[in-house]
């Protein structure tokens, strides 16, 4: 697995050993970046503005590949301890360290400094995790108004998500199903 963009391209990221963890795979990446960058709810600008917040963030290849296309900070959650550690050394060597915090889980996160704009939900699949997570995040105060929401799911994994999030655009890539969502904070 590898940075396919940016200033960290061709940079080769550590794995964790086991099947805890399912990275998102780079042709997956590539097509979820290629929407945002062609999307006129998104663009080049919006990634280079963004804060992100890479909610179940594994080796961290979306955030930092989101930092290496030029966006300011990004926040990660990982609460997996062996993995938390690959993902430290991600980060490390990508030269990403003033602009990542990493904190354990997203379910027990504390309040924000941080409005975040865009959003990725990768959770293992099948758990129904990302209802859960958007909804702690929402209340932290995570997530800012219009943010992006990209989700990853099992092609056959149902999604739910609240009345204050309008789905922009979806692509299914082998295994996985991706989802646009465009966040309106007018719903509390």
């Amino acid at each position: 697995m590898r940075i396919i963009a940016g200033h960290y391209k061709g940079t080769h990221l550590y794995t964790p050993t086991g099947k805890e963890t399912r990275p998102t795979s780079d042709r997956a990446r590539q097509t979820l970046f290629d929407i945002l960058l062609h999307a006129p709810w998104a663009g080049k600008s919006f990634i280079e503005d963004a804060i992100i917040l890479d909610a179940f963030a594994g080796t961290g290849a979306l955030g930092l590949e989101a930092l290496s296309r030029g966006a300011q900070k990004a926040i990660f959650f990982e609460k997996n301890t062996q993995t938390r550690q690959v993902l430290e050394k991600n980060i490390q060597l990508c030269r990403a360290n003033s602009q990542s915090i990493l904190y354990k889980d997203v379910l027990t996160s504390p309040p924000s400094n941080y409005l975040c704009n865009l959003i990725f939900f990768d959770p293992p699949y099948h758990q129904k995790l990302i209802p859960i997570a958007f909804e702690h995040l929402r209340r932290n105060q995570y997530i800012s108004k219009d943010a992006l929401i990209i989700t990853e799911t099992a092609i056959d994994e149902p999604l739910l998500m609240d009345q204050s999030v309008t789905l922009l655009n979806e692509r299914k890539i082998g295994a996985a199903y991706l989802k646009f969502w465009k966040y309106s904070n007018m719903i509390e």
